[in-house]
Order: structure tokens, then sequence, then C-alpha cells
């Protein structure tokens, strides 16, 4: 028996390490003409191995790397790049906003072509005045934990936060850029993680020179429609008004007005006498309380008996079905100008969010062919673009109060004066509003 089991475990260590344990890159050339310049560039896309100090593999990460040919590797910048989620892959930022390639779109406003979608070159890349690095977090795009099985300890904040900051590490380390200026730049979830590792990276004594804030949420608080929180019925609400003064919905002095002058003055509503309101709850009377009622169906478009029946509290959900019920009709959470049609008019909430459904198909067509065809990278494993795989997602000792990493970002701006935050958020987008980045930024 003894004998037996010595020989199982010899022949156990013969094994060979699995073939995801190895570096897997494929390198190509590419050129791309920005204004009056014609751009000459190296990418790199594949899978780089993670390992512990005692050299086993814990992860394998799919990243795409632009780099510009000719420049002064010691001193050309470099941002890296991710979306959100949690479980989205980096391909919206990368083929949808800063790589030298995009999706084309059907119009201005970003709907869909007819399929087959196609790409086109990006006039708007970044790619003139810094490399661009676009992360996977592991489970998305092709990143997976080795073994598969262990990717839970990746799926929540201090997990998903140690494997992008160590990934960045470790490629500022083997391509010899620990002397370049270095950004991140991150969508959504993403600038949660962005300024999580503002403090990461800069424990690791890797201090960034910037941080790039698409569709900010760093304050959870401003985002939980939960009994108790009033806080997201106020800082939601000028974004409703957008998407009504868009969709025709408002008075029309109201609708005379420009959107950046609409959504200001109701702004200055809902973080005013609104958010007294809210405060004060029953406390106030019948008439404070229908003056109040009106005033929000003014600003959101909705009808004062359903502003009133839904206590002047209107979540998003209930929004996005209500402002265009009359048409049979539903708006988008990403972008509210997007419309849909579900079967069920009464409903309480979309069937879908059309705002994704106008993105989801063309992406990833689009990335799945560009990778293989011009990357030269292949893999049979399914791209995740947005994948539900890394739920339920840990906040871990944040467990019983809000994720606010607001705290973390002006600490590090505060040990490294040199850090600059740019912020960028849009007027018609539901899923991080822009006065919740205004309120969050207001108290750093």
């Amino acid at each position: 028996m003894v004998c037996a089991t010595a020989l199982f475990a010899a022949e156990e260590k013969k094994e060979p390490a699995p073939k995801e344990s190895k570096d897997n890159i494929s390198t190509t050339t590419h050129s791309i003409k920005i204004g009056a310049d014609t751009i000459n560039y190296t990418a790199r896309a594949g899978t780089m191995v993670m390992k512990d100090e005692d050299g086993n593999p814990k992860a394998s990460v799919f990243f795409v790397a632009y780099t510009r040919d000719g420049a002064d590797a010691a001193k050309r910048p470099v941002t890296f790049s991710f979306n959100g989620g949690p479980g989205s892959s980096s391909v919206w930022l990368h083929m949808g906003c800063l790589g030298p390639k995009r999706v084309a779109y059907g119009d201005d406003e970003g709907h869909a072509a007819p399929p087959p979608s196609h790409l086109v070159d990006n006039e708007a890349t970044i790619l003139d005045v810094t490399d661009l690095v676009f992360i996977d977090p592991i489970t998305t795009g092709y990143s997976r934990a080795i073994p598969v099985k262990e990717d839970t300890k990746y799926h929540g904040f201090e997990g998903d936060l140690d494997s992008v900051g160590e990934f960045i590490r470790l490629w500022t380390t083997r391509n010899n850029r620990w002397s370049s200026p270095k950004f991140l730049a991150g969508e959504s979830y993403g600038t949660t993680r962005a300024a999580g590792l503002s403090g990461w990276l800069q424990d690791h004594g890797i201090f960034p020179n910037g941080i790039i804030l698409i569709s900010s949420i760093l304050n959870f608080q401003t985002a939980r429609f939960e009994t108790g929180n009033d806080l997201p019925y106020e800082l939601f609400l000028p974004t409703y008004t957008a998407i009504a003064w868009y969709h025709h919905k408002l008075p029309a002095d109201l609708q005379s007005k420009s959107i950046a002058d609409v959504t200001s003055e109701a702004e200055q509503f809902a973080i005013g006498p609104y958010a007294s309101a809210l405060m004060r709850g029953d406390a106030l009377t019948d008439a404070e309380k229908n003056e109040i009622t009106q005033k929000v169906a003014r600003y959101t478009g909705l009808r004062p008996e359903y502003v009133a029946e839904s206590n002047n509290r209107i979540r998003i959900d209930r929004f996005d079905k209500e402002l265009l019920r009359d048409r049979r009709r539903t708006v988008g959470r990403y972008d509210g100008r997007f419309i849909g049609i579900d079967r069920d008019a009464a409903g309480e909430r979309n069937e879908s969010d059309p705002s994704y459904s106008a993105v989801h198909g063309a992406f990833t067509a689009v990335f799945n062919d560009y990778v293989r065809r011009e990357l030269k990278f292949e893999s049979d494993l399914p791209y995740e673009i947005l994948t539900s795989r890394v739920r339920p997602w840990s906040y871990d000792k944040y467990e019983n109060r809000y994720l606010d990493v607001s705290e973390t970002l002006r600490d590090a701006m505060t040990e490294n004066q040199y850090l600059h935050v740019y912020v960028a958020n849009g007027y018609y987008d539901l899923a991080t509003p822009f006065a919740a980045t205004k309120y969050t930024f207001a108290r750093a």
C-alpha cells in the first residue's frame, strides 16, 4: 500500500503543467492616421501568467497592448485601461473609445448598424499621446484563474484589486516601463477599481501620474435604492430630467432650455428642496407633499399621480418603464436615449436594457473577428464580454456598509501631489448618474 501510494505521488509529479500556465502572446504591426500624422504601432495580444513566489501559476490574464514604434519607452506614457461590471471585459473602452480601432455605429448616437458589424479607424484614439494596455480582469474576456475552480478568490473588491494591481506591476516590470509616466483609465465599476488601485499601486511603489474616471461610481451609497437611503432619489433626478428632455416629455418651458440649463435647474431642486423634503418624510404637511410631487413630476416627465403613489421616490427601474409607457416603450439604463419594447407594457421594470442590446452583438462579433484576423491571437475559450460568472461579487470587509473608495483616492492624491484626476460623465447615463459623481467629489 505504501509503495503504491508513493508511486501514485511520483506519477502525479510527472504530469505536465496545464497549457494555460504558459504565456501566449501574439505580436503584430499596424499604422493609423490621426490628423495629419501617421502613427506606426505594435500590438501585443495574449495571456500573461501570474504566479506566486513559489512559481505556481495563479491566473492567466488576457490583455491587448499598443505601443508606438520609435518612441522612447523610458519617457513614453502608458495607460492601463479596464471597464467595470463587475464582470466586464475591457472591450468597451478598447473598441468604443480609446483604442486605435472602434466599432462602426449606425448613427452619431451609437445605435447599432445592421449586422455584420465592422471596424473603422478610431479618430478619437489617444494612442498619439500614450501607449495603451487593455486588461481583462479574471473570468472576463479570455482571463481565467488557474485552476478555474479557484476563480472565486478574484470575484470581490479585494481579490480584484490584488490581481489587476499585480498584473500592472508584472507588465511594467517585463516591459521595462518603470520610468514611464503611468495612467489608469476606468469606466463604471472600473472607476471603483481605479480609485482602489491608486492606493494599492502607491503602496507597492508605483505612483500614477493620472487617473481617468469615465462614468464614475466611487461611493455606492449614491446608487443603492434601499429603504432608509434617500440619496439616490436626489442624485438620479437630474439624469431623469435629461432623459425626459431628450424624449420631449417635459413641460414646454423646460423643454425649450438647453440640456445643460435644464439639468442644472433640476440639480438645484434635487439637492435643495427635494433633499430637504425626503429628509422630513411624513413630517411634511399634505400641501408640502403635493408641492414636491408636482415638482418631481415636472422634472421627470412622469404623471403626478404616479409620483405620489411612489411616495415621491422614483427608482431607476420604475423610471425606465414608466417614462414612455403611454407609447408602450421603455428607455435604457446605460443610455436613456435608447428605446426598447417589452411584451408587457404594464410591468414594473424593463425586460431588457435596449442600450445594452444596441452594442452587445456588435462588440462581441467585432472583437472576436479582430482578435483573430488582425491581432493573430487564437483561443477556443468564449470571450466573456459581460459575464455573470463573477457573481456573487464579494465586498468582504465592506459588508453591512456601503463601499466608498473616494477616501482612498483622496488619500492617494494627498500622498502623491502629482496625481491628477480627470472625471467624465454622460447626461443620459442611469447606471452612474452625473449628480452622484459631483456629490462624491464635492466631499473629497
